[in-house]
């Protein structure tokens, strides 16, 4: 289990946001993976948001963080479609209509 008292340096936590908000992480797998606490990550990204209610500067990051995360989806979306589209076989690699034997 976590240790609740144990103190993390600035860094540390923003890496941790940025790591939900940025990347797509969910923020158990964050908690998981670095043995956090349940409500650790949760009470960091809400401090993030109350700090961008207040800071311009900081408003400014989590714009940056969005737009990151909506264009990483945006490439994965293609992505898919480049992969999709390699498997269908190529127009010359079909079968012409005129090679079928109609009997």
């Amino acid at each position: 289990m976590a240790n609740t008292n144990k103190r993390y340096e600035p860094e540390f936590k923003k890496k941790m946001v940025r790591l939900v908000s940025e990347e797509g992480r969910t923020i158990a797998s964050v908690n998981k993976e670095y043995g956090l606490g349940e409500g650790t990550v949760r009470s960091w990204i809400r401090q993030f948001e109350e700090e961008c209610e207040k800071n311009p500067e900081t408003k400014d990051t989590k714009d940056i963080y969005e737009e990151n995360r909506r264009l990483l989806k945006k490439l994965e979306e293609a992505e898919k479609e480049v992969r999709f589209l390699k498997k269908q076989p190529h127009s010359s690699q079909r079968k012409s209509i005129r090679a079928i034997p109609i009997y």
